[in-house]
């Protein structure tokens, strides 16, 4: 550590150790030697725990409000900066863009960046340490209906366990766990053969081309020597109470479905709702969804999600074994296992295209019949399908000349290899945690920011290690979303280790390999 550093370390963590004195103080809760019960002198003359700091750092996050749109990311981009400089972590604020409709005092957008060397050299230096492993998380949040919550879900309330709030998941609670891990790791004087790089960006929920696109596009330098990259898609999936002894899932994403996101506008009759009329745009606009909410797409079993249920044949039920086994054939031949397995929805999005209508518009008063309607539809294909054949074929589906359908957002879905010395790193910390998991390949039914990065050659997973119940993952982009703090210092503990298992693990292969 260089002394400047060193003085910046010694003086924050002087801070550190001096506020909570101070605050006693100042608003009357001093219990000295007078109080019937011992003071517990070593609470304030010591360095906050990891639980203490990563609970406030996340608590602290969602209180930074990061609602996309307009996104406002800066502010948390400039928090999450502060938490790594202050542990003498190379840090950098990267400014992005705005919309092209943003209005000119739409409230800024940034990324942060930080690196922490390998052993042995700075990070601009060409040696031969690994690949750079990169930690990447995302900003910005979906908005939440206050009404629904128990609690302020913009306040960061720590309460019953949990930190509460939008973003306790999703991701902030990601980007937290990600700093943590580089702070924990810069702490520790055990050195590491690889740089690793903490990338949290704007705009994920709209499509990630402001954030981790532009990046890719135009700050490719800071990903210079990447070769592995985890972000969310994946984690530890733990069982439900009457799934006692089930191990717990340690899924990770290879591959996502692709997004199409698309626009329809009916084009009609305008006028006076007094007077309906066969040609107005709403009804044309509703027998056109109507159809497309009936049709189905045809069943088609990848190779990513084949493996997936191949691998979770073991612990499925009884009934279901056999067709997990051999998943595209049993869809196709055994009646009784199809309709079980698509009756789920969650499997039913793994083999086959599925829309969702999302959002609606019509008039803007109630006597008013409007010459457009639109709607939006989010559709996610599988992989290697084409939003521009799927368009089409909606097209062909409608078969409405009065409508019209623009394309919003898409991009082709790409795969990363399992067969990496990453994917074997986390197979390892999964069979020796205290409770040993399975480890399983998976397909995301959703898109994340891996995409960007994939097609730049780096091998990408959705993967962070924090265990959840599924009760708890549904709350992501739902109501009462939180992070339950024990999970939280867990997935740092986790991720520190195996950041530690990735580097051992590819410098014995690389010796064994040599030795051959």
């Amino acid at each position: 550590m260089n002394p400047r550093t060193l003085l910046r370390h010694r003086v924050t963590r002087s801070l550190l150790l001096l506020a909570p004195l101070s605050l006693s103080l100042s608003t009357g809760l001093w219990a000295g030697p007078s109080s019937s019960a011992p003071w517990p002198f070593d609470k304030f003359f010591r360095e906050p725990s990891l639980e203490e700091r990563a609970t406030r750092l996340l608590s602290e996050a969602i209180q930074t409000q990061t609602i996309n749109p307009p996104g406002r990311e800066e502010d948390l981009a400039r928090l999450l900066a502060l938490a790594l400089d202050r542990a003498g972590i190379e840090t950098e604020l990267i400014s992005t863009p705005q919309h092209e409709n943003a209005p000119e005092d739409a409230p800024n957008r940034a990324a942060v960046w930080a690196r922490l060397p390998a052993a042995g050299g700075d990070s601009d230096q060409e040696t031969t340490k690994r690949p750079a492993l990169v930690l990447l998380s995302h900003l910005d949040t979906v908005p939440s209906h206050r009404p629904d919550w128990s609690v302020d879900p913009y306040g960061g309330k720590i309460w019953d366990g949990f930190v509460w709030g939008r973003g306790a998941l999703d991701a902030k609670g990601v980007a937290v766990t990600h700093a943590m891990t580089l702070i924990e790791l810069a702490r520790d004087d055990q050195p590491l053969d690889r740089d690793i790089i903490f990338l949290a960006t704007p705009d994920e929920e709209t499509g990630g081309r402001l954030g981790a696109g532009w990046i890719t596009e135009n700050r490719p330098d800071l990903l210079a020597g990447a070769g592995y990259l985890l972000t969310e898609g994946g984690g530890i999936q733990i069982g439900s109470s009457i799934e006692a002894g089930r191990p717990p899932v340690w899924g990770i994403a290879l591959t996502e479905k692709a997004p199409c996101w698309l626009e329809l506008r009916a084009k009609g009759r305008a006028g006076h709702s007094s007077s309906p009329t066969p040609d107005a745009a709403v009804p044309r606009l509703i027998a056109a969804l109507d159809r497309i909410r009936r049709a189905e797409s045809p069943v088609r079993v990848v190779d990513e999600v084949d493996k997936m249920f191949r691998a979770l044949a073991p612990i499925a039920s009884t009934w279901d074994q056999a067709g997990f086994e051999n998943l595209g054939a049993s869809l196709e031949n055994d009646e009784a296992f199809r309709r079980r397995f698509l009756d789920n929805p969650g499997q039913n999005a793994l083999v086959r295209n599925t829309v969702s209508i999302t959002v609606l518009e019509g008039a803007p008063k109630t006597n008013v019949a409007p010459s457009v309607a639109r709607a939006h539809l989010d559709a996610r294909l599988l992989p290697g399908e084409r939003c521009s054949d799927f368009s089409a074929a909606l097209a062909e589906l409608i078969d409405e000349t009065s409508i019209e359908i623009e394309e919003l957002l898409s991009f082709p879905a790409a795969a990363s290899s399992p067969d990496t010395p990453l994917y074997r790193a986390i197979e390892n910390l999964a069979q020796r945690d205290k409770q040993p998991g399975l480890v399983t390949p998976r397909m995301v039914g959703g898109f994340t920011d891996a995409h960007w990065f994939r097609d730049m050659g780096i091998v990408a997973y959705g993967f962070v290690p924090r265990a959840l119940s599924a009760e708890e993952a549904r709350r992501v982009h739902g109501t009462d979303e939180r992070m339950s703090i024990s999970a939280l210092v867990e997935s740092i503990q986790l991720s520190v280790e195996l950041v530690r298992e990735f580097d051992a693990l590819e410098t014995r292969e690389a010796s064994e390999a040599a030795a051959k």
